[in-house]
């Protein structure tokens, strides 16, 4: 069972700003929720309703999970200092 992977608009606006050998690294981790969205070291974001976070390096992707519809909706990633800001 795979999920299909779908991202905000600005989720590509914030990768293309990043380093080409981070945005490697992330493309690999978001790959690898759409084989598993609850991997080992995931975080469901408090205050948040349907919000998990997972690390990579230190950077972190924020997504969410629809089980109805095997979607894995990444709706942002950041630097751990930034990730958190509205």
């Amino acid at each position: 069972m795979s999920y299909r992977l779908e991202f905000a608009p600005r989720v590509h606006r914030q990768l293309h700003r990043l380093p080409r050998d981070i945005q490697v690294r992330l493309a690999a981790a978001m790959e690898a929720l759409a084989a598993n969205p609850r991997p080992h070291g995931v975080k469901k974001l408090s205050g948040e309703e349907n919000l998990y976070r997972i690390r990579a390096g230190d950077y972190r992707i924020i997504y969410q999970i629809r089980d109805k519809e095997l979607i894995v909706l990444i709706v942002k990633v950041a630097h751990r200092r930034e990730v958190y800001r509205v």
